[in-house]
Protein backbone atom coordinates (compact mmCIF):
# COMPACT_ATOMS: atom_id res chain seq x y z
CA UNK A 1 0.00 0.00 0.00
CA UNK A 2 2.51 2.50 0.76
CA UNK A 3 4.27 1.58 -2.38
CA UNK A 4 1.06 2.24 -4.09
CA UNK A 5 0.74 5.35 -2.37
CA UNK A 6 4.10 6.79 -3.52
CA UNK A 7 3.28 5.82 -6.68
CA UNK A 8 0.13 7.76 -6.71
CA UNK A 9 1.83 11.13 -5.30
CA UNK A 10 4.18 10.78 -7.79
CA UNK A 11 1.94 10.30 -10.88
CA UNK A 12 0.07 12.92 -9.68
CA UNK A 13 3.02 15.37 -9.69
CA UNK A 14 3.30 14.37 -12.90
CA UNK A 15 -0.18 14.97 -14.15
CA UNK A 16 -0.30 18.26 -13.16
CA UNK A 17 2.14 20.42 -15.23
CA UNK A 18 0.98 17.51 -17.78
CA UNK A 19 -2.52 19.74 -17.85
CA UNK A 20 -1.17 22.98 -17.99
CA UNK A 21 0.62 22.23 -20.78
CA UNK A 22 -2.66 20.90 -22.27
CA UNK A 23 -4.39 23.55 -21.25
CA UNK A 24 -2.03 26.06 -23.36
CA UNK A 25 -1.68 23.88 -26.63
CA UNK A 26 -5.68 24.27 -26.55
CA UNK A 27 -5.87 27.87 -25.76
CA UNK A 28 -2.77 28.45 -28.96
CA UNK A 29 -4.62 26.30 -30.87
CA UNK A 30 -8.35 27.93 -30.33
CA UNK A 31 -6.45 31.15 -31.00
CA UNK A 32 -4.96 30.13 -34.30
CA UNK A 33 -8.22 28.62 -35.49
CA UNK A 34 -9.29 30.46 -38.74
CA UNK A 35 -13.01 30.13 -37.56
CA UNK A 36 -14.77 32.83 -36.05
CA UNK A 37 -16.67 31.65 -32.72
CA UNK A 38 -19.00 34.28 -32.81
CA UNK A 39 -20.15 33.37 -36.20
CA UNK A 40 -20.27 30.26 -35.57
CA UNK A 41 -22.53 30.76 -32.51
CA UNK A 42 -24.66 33.15 -34.71
CA UNK A 43 -25.05 30.68 -37.90
CA UNK A 44 -26.69 32.39 -40.38
CA UNK A 45 -27.97 34.91 -38.32
CA UNK A 46 -24.29 36.10 -38.97
CA UNK A 47 -25.49 37.40 -42.24
CA UNK A 48 -28.18 39.70 -41.12
CA UNK A 49 -26.28 41.16 -38.00
CA UNK A 50 -24.90 44.25 -37.79
CA UNK A 51 -20.91 44.06 -37.61
CA UNK A 52 -21.60 46.30 -34.15
CA UNK A 53 -23.29 43.75 -32.63
CA UNK A 54 -20.93 41.04 -33.62
CA UNK A 55 -17.86 43.16 -31.83
CA UNK A 56 -20.37 43.64 -28.69
CA UNK A 57 -20.59 40.10 -28.26
CA UNK A 58 -16.47 39.40 -29.00
CA UNK A 59 -16.39 41.94 -26.49
CA UNK A 60 -18.55 40.42 -24.10
CA UNK A 61 -16.67 37.10 -24.77
CA UNK A 62 -12.97 38.92 -23.77
CA UNK A 63 -12.03 37.75 -27.21
CA UNK A 64 -10.82 41.49 -28.05
CA UNK A 65 -7.80 41.35 -25.02
CA UNK A 66 -4.31 40.06 -25.93
CA UNK A 67 -3.93 35.95 -25.68
CA UNK A 68 -1.68 36.05 -22.43
CA UNK A 69 -4.78 38.34 -20.64
CA UNK A 70 -7.38 35.73 -22.04
CA UNK A 71 -5.61 32.45 -21.26
CA UNK A 72 -4.89 33.88 -17.25
CA UNK A 73 -8.70 34.65 -17.17
CA UNK A 74 -9.58 31.55 -18.65
CA UNK A 75 -7.14 29.52 -16.28
CA UNK A 76 -7.92 31.52 -13.32
CA UNK A 77 -11.61 30.63 -14.15
CA UNK A 78 -10.82 27.02 -14.32
CA UNK A 79 -8.46 26.85 -10.94
CA UNK A 80 -11.25 28.20 -9.47
CA UNK A 81 -14.04 25.93 -10.83
CA UNK A 82 -15.93 27.68 -12.49
CA UNK A 83 -16.08 26.12 -15.79
CA UNK A 84 -18.02 29.00 -17.92
CA UNK A 85 -21.15 28.69 -19.65
CA UNK A 86 -21.41 26.57 -22.82
CA UNK A 87 -22.06 28.52 -26.11
CA UNK A 88 -24.12 25.76 -28.03
CA UNK A 89 -25.99 24.19 -25.05
CA UNK A 90 -26.28 27.75 -23.27
CA UNK A 91 -25.80 26.06 -20.22
CA UNK A 92 -23.52 25.97 -17.85
CA UNK A 93 -20.94 23.54 -18.35
CA UNK A 94 -20.11 21.89 -15.01
CA UNK A 95 -24.11 21.12 -14.95
CA UNK A 96 -23.86 19.72 -18.71
CA UNK A 97 -20.65 17.20 -17.05
CA UNK A 98 -22.40 16.68 -14.39
CA UNK A 99 -25.40 15.20 -16.67
CA UNK A 100 -24.28 13.19 -19.11
CA UNK A 101 -20.82 11.72 -17.74
CA UNK A 102 -22.31 9.09 -15.77
CA UNK A 103 -24.07 7.85 -18.96
CA UNK A 104 -20.36 8.12 -20.35
CA UNK A 105 -18.95 6.07 -17.32
CA UNK A 106 -21.43 3.45 -17.60
CA UNK A 107 -21.34 2.86 -21.54
CA UNK A 108 -17.49 2.85 -21.18
CA UNK A 109 -16.81 0.47 -18.17
CA UNK A 110 -19.66 -1.94 -19.77
CA UNK A 111 -17.61 -2.11 -22.63
CA UNK A 112 -14.19 -2.37 -20.71
CA UNK A 113 -15.86 -4.89 -18.74
CA UNK A 114 -16.29 -6.80 -21.79
CA UNK A 115 -13.27 -6.16 -23.81
CA UNK A 116 -11.25 -7.46 -21.20
CA UNK A 117 -13.60 -10.76 -20.36
CA UNK A 118 -13.96 -11.35 -24.34
CA UNK A 119 -10.10 -10.37 -24.86
CA UNK A 120 -9.25 -13.17 -22.44
CA UNK A 121 -11.43 -15.67 -23.78
CA UNK A 122 -10.79 -15.05 -27.51
CA UNK A 123 -6.96 -14.85 -27.15
CA UNK A 124 -6.45 -18.12 -24.71
CA UNK A 125 -8.42 -20.42 -26.98
CA UNK A 126 -6.86 -19.21 -29.55
CA UNK A 127 -3.31 -20.10 -27.81
CA UNK A 128 -4.53 -23.09 -26.88
CA UNK A 129 -5.80 -24.12 -29.84
CA UNK A 130 -2.63 -22.63 -32.02
CA UNK A 131 -3.19 -23.66 -35.67
CA UNK A 132 -6.31 -24.87 -35.78
CA UNK A 133 -9.57 -23.79 -37.24
CA UNK A 134 -10.24 -22.19 -33.97
CA UNK A 135 -6.99 -19.97 -33.83
CA UNK A 136 -7.44 -18.98 -37.95
CA UNK A 137 -10.89 -17.74 -37.18
CA UNK A 138 -9.76 -15.57 -34.21
CA UNK A 139 -6.93 -14.31 -35.56
CA UNK A 140 -8.10 -13.69 -38.78
CA UNK A 141 -11.08 -11.95 -37.22
CA UNK A 142 -9.03 -10.12 -35.34
CA UNK A 143 -7.26 -8.71 -38.31
CA UNK A 144 -10.22 -8.08 -40.04
CA UNK A 145 -12.24 -5.96 -36.92
CA UNK A 146 -8.85 -3.85 -36.43
CA UNK A 147 -8.78 -2.50 -39.92
CA UNK A 148 -12.66 -1.74 -39.89
CA UNK A 149 -13.32 1.89 -38.91
CA UNK A 150 -15.53 2.39 -35.47
CA UNK A 151 -18.37 4.46 -37.33
CA UNK A 152 -18.49 1.28 -39.76
CA UNK A 153 -18.59 -1.54 -37.27
CA UNK A 154 -21.37 0.68 -35.65
CA UNK A 155 -24.01 1.27 -38.79
CA UNK A 156 -23.35 -2.65 -39.92
CA UNK A 157 -24.51 -3.19 -36.16
CA UNK A 158 -27.79 -0.72 -36.68
CA UNK A 159 -28.46 -1.92 -39.93
CA UNK A 160 -28.43 -5.52 -39.00
CA UNK A 161 -29.72 -5.42 -35.21
CA UNK A 162 -32.09 -2.51 -35.68
CA UNK A 163 -33.68 -2.29 -39.33
CA UNK A 164 -33.00 -5.68 -40.67
CA UNK A 165 -34.02 -7.98 -37.41
CA UNK A 166 -35.54 -5.51 -35.05
CA UNK A 167 -33.92 -6.98 -32.33
CA UNK A 168 -32.43 -3.78 -30.88
CA UNK A 169 -33.05 -0.11 -30.74
CA UNK A 170 -31.29 1.64 -32.82
CA UNK A 171 -29.95 4.61 -30.96
CA UNK A 172 -30.75 6.84 -28.06
CA UNK A 173 -31.34 6.20 -24.26
CA UNK A 174 -35.03 5.18 -24.40
CA UNK A 175 -37.77 4.55 -26.51
CA UNK A 176 -39.36 8.11 -28.47
CA UNK A 177 -42.87 7.26 -26.95
CA UNK A 178 -41.19 6.27 -23.27
CA UNK A 179 -42.06 8.76 -20.70
CA UNK A 180 -39.87 7.47 -18.48
CA UNK A 181 -36.12 6.15 -17.92
CA UNK A 182 -36.51 2.80 -16.60
CA UNK A 183 -33.64 0.33 -16.19
CA UNK A 184 -34.75 -2.07 -18.64
CA UNK A 185 -35.28 0.21 -21.43
CA UNK A 186 -31.89 1.90 -20.98
CA UNK A 187 -30.22 -1.81 -20.98
CA UNK A 188 -31.85 -2.90 -24.16
CA UNK A 189 -30.61 0.66 -25.58
CA UNK A 190 -27.23 -0.01 -24.54
CA UNK A 191 -25.99 -3.11 -26.26
CA UNK A 192 -25.39 -2.20 -29.51
CA UNK A 193 -22.88 0.63 -28.22
CA UNK A 194 -21.27 -1.17 -25.56
CA UNK A 195 -21.11 -4.10 -27.85
CA UNK A 196 -19.25 -2.38 -30.89
CA UNK A 197 -17.06 -0.32 -28.67
CA UNK A 198 -16.04 -3.77 -26.62
CA UNK A 199 -15.43 -5.35 -30.01
CA UNK A 200 -13.76 -2.06 -31.85
CA UNK A 201 -11.16 -1.86 -29.23
CA UNK A 202 -10.68 -5.63 -28.60
CA UNK A 203 -8.35 -6.58 -31.79
CA UNK A 204 -4.99 -6.22 -30.66
CA UNK A 205 -5.78 -7.37 -26.81
CA UNK A 206 -6.72 -10.44 -28.36
CA UNK A 207 -3.66 -10.96 -30.32
CA UNK A 208 -1.66 -9.64 -27.03
CA UNK A 209 -2.75 -12.28 -24.97
CA UNK A 210 -2.44 -15.10 -27.79
CA UNK A 211 1.03 -14.22 -28.33
CA UNK A 212 1.33 -14.28 -24.76
CA UNK A 213 -0.11 -17.80 -23.65
CA UNK A 214 1.97 -19.04 -26.15
CA UNK A 215 4.95 -17.71 -24.72
CA UNK A 216 3.97 -18.98 -21.58
CA UNK A 217 2.93 -22.23 -22.54
CA UNK A 218 6.88 -22.91 -23.79
CA UNK A 219 7.92 -21.70 -20.15
CA UNK A 220 9.65 -24.29 -17.85
CA UNK A 221 6.91 -24.51 -15.29
CA UNK A 222 4.03 -24.93 -17.68
CA UNK A 223 5.47 -27.82 -18.39
CA UNK A 224 6.56 -29.36 -15.22
CA UNK A 225 2.86 -28.98 -14.34
CA UNK A 226 1.64 -30.85 -17.53
CA UNK A 227 4.03 -33.73 -16.86
CA UNK A 228 2.55 -33.70 -13.17
CA UNK A 229 -0.61 -34.71 -14.76
CA UNK A 230 -2.32 -31.67 -14.07
CA UNK A 231 -5.26 -31.20 -16.22
CA UNK A 232 -5.22 -29.36 -19.69
CA UNK A 233 -7.55 -26.91 -17.79
CA UNK A 234 -5.97 -26.54 -14.50
CA UNK A 235 -2.23 -25.71 -16.19
CA UNK A 236 -4.43 -23.07 -18.66
CA UNK A 237 -6.16 -20.90 -15.91
CA UNK A 238 -3.76 -21.52 -13.26
CA UNK A 239 -0.87 -21.45 -14.55
CA UNK A 240 0.01 -20.18 -17.95
CA UNK A 241 -3.02 -17.51 -17.86
CA UNK A 242 -1.88 -15.82 -14.74
CA UNK A 243 1.55 -14.83 -15.59
CA UNK A 244 0.81 -13.92 -19.10
CA UNK A 245 -1.97 -11.35 -17.47
CA UNK A 246 0.56 -9.42 -16.24
CA UNK A 247 1.41 -7.71 -19.77
CA UNK A 248 -1.89 -7.31 -20.81
CA UNK A 249 -2.85 -5.34 -17.97
CA UNK A 250 -0.31 -2.86 -19.04
CA UNK A 251 -1.34 -3.22 -22.62
CA UNK A 252 -5.06 -2.16 -21.19
CA UNK A 253 -4.10 1.16 -19.80
CA UNK A 254 -2.25 2.08 -23.19
CA UNK A 255 -5.59 1.57 -25.12
CA UNK A 256 -7.69 4.22 -23.04
CA UNK A 257 -7.02 6.99 -25.86
CA UNK A 258 -8.54 4.26 -28.35
CA UNK A 259 -10.90 4.33 -25.72
CA UNK A 260 -11.89 7.22 -25.63
CA UNK A 261 -11.46 8.18 -29.30
CA UNK A 262 -13.61 5.42 -29.78
CA UNK A 263 -16.49 6.32 -27.35
CA UNK A 264 -16.44 9.83 -29.23
CA UNK A 265 -17.88 8.06 -32.21
CA UNK A 266 -20.22 5.44 -30.92
CA UNK A 267 -21.61 8.01 -28.91
CA UNK A 268 -22.40 10.09 -32.41
CA UNK A 269 -23.84 7.12 -34.00
CA UNK A 270 -26.05 5.61 -30.95
CA UNK A 271 -27.14 9.40 -30.08
CA UNK A 272 -25.65 8.57 -26.37
CA UNK A 273 -26.28 11.43 -24.18
CA UNK A 274 -22.28 11.06 -23.00
CA UNK A 275 -19.87 13.72 -22.95
CA UNK A 276 -17.78 12.29 -25.23
CA UNK A 277 -21.19 12.92 -28.11
CA UNK A 278 -21.01 16.53 -26.33
CA UNK A 279 -17.40 17.37 -27.65
CA UNK A 280 -18.66 16.45 -31.65
CA UNK A 281 -21.08 19.00 -30.71
CA UNK A 282 -19.05 21.68 -29.13
CA UNK A 283 -16.36 21.21 -31.69
CA UNK A 284 -18.26 21.52 -34.35
CA UNK A 285 -20.17 24.85 -32.45
CA UNK A 286 -16.75 26.56 -32.05
CA UNK A 287 -17.61 26.21 -28.18
CA UNK A 288 -14.55 26.53 -26.65
CA UNK A 289 -15.88 26.53 -22.86
CA UNK A 290 -17.42 23.05 -23.15
CA UNK A 291 -14.46 21.91 -25.69
CA UNK A 292 -12.13 22.72 -23.08
CA UNK A 293 -13.46 21.44 -20.13
CA UNK A 294 -14.07 18.00 -22.30
CA UNK A 295 -10.28 17.99 -23.77
CA UNK A 296 -9.41 17.97 -19.86
CA UNK A 297 -11.47 15.11 -18.84
CA UNK A 298 -10.39 12.99 -21.52
CA UNK A 299 -6.41 13.67 -20.85
CA UNK A 300 -7.42 13.04 -16.73
CA UNK A 301 -9.24 9.76 -17.97
CA UNK A 302 -6.01 8.58 -20.19
CA UNK A 303 -3.88 9.32 -17.12
CA UNK A 304 -6.21 7.78 -14.50
CA UNK A 305 -6.61 4.86 -16.81
CA UNK A 306 -2.54 4.15 -16.79
CA UNK A 307 -2.52 4.81 -13.32
CA UNK A 308 -5.05 1.93 -12.66
CA UNK A 309 -3.39 -0.30 -14.89
CA UNK A 310 0.20 0.01 -13.15
CA UNK A 311 -1.55 -0.39 -9.47
CA UNK A 312 -3.03 -3.54 -11.14
CA UNK A 313 0.64 -4.83 -12.14
CA UNK A 314 1.85 -3.81 -8.97
CA UNK A 315 -0.87 -5.62 -6.88
CA UNK A 316 -0.61 -8.45 -9.65
CA UNK A 317 3.49 -8.98 -9.36
CA UNK A 318 4.87 -7.45 -6.25
CA UNK A 319 8.00 -7.86 -7.28
CA UNK A 320 7.38 -5.05 -10.32
CA UNK A 321 9.08 -1.53 -10.25
CA UNK A 322 7.14 1.18 -12.10
CA UNK A 323 7.65 4.49 -12.21
CA UNK A 324 7.33 6.20 -8.65
CA UNK A 325 7.60 2.90 -6.98
CA UNK A 326 10.82 1.43 -5.92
Amino acid sequence: MRAILRMVAWRTAFAVPLLVAVTIGMFALAQASPFDPVRQYLGERALVTSPEVIESIRRNWGLDRPFLEQYATWFGNLVSGELGESRSFHRPVSEIIGERLGWTLLATGSALVLMFAGSLVAGTLAAWRRGSWMDRVITGGAFANEAAPVFWLGLLAIWVFAVQLDWLPAGGLTDAASTTTSPADVAAHLVLPVTVLAISQSSWLVLYVRESVIGVLREDFVIGARARGLRERTVILRHALRSALLPFLTLLGTRMPELVTGAILVETIFSWPGVAAASVQSALAMDFPLLAALTLLGTAAVLVGNLLADIAYTVADPRVRTLGVG
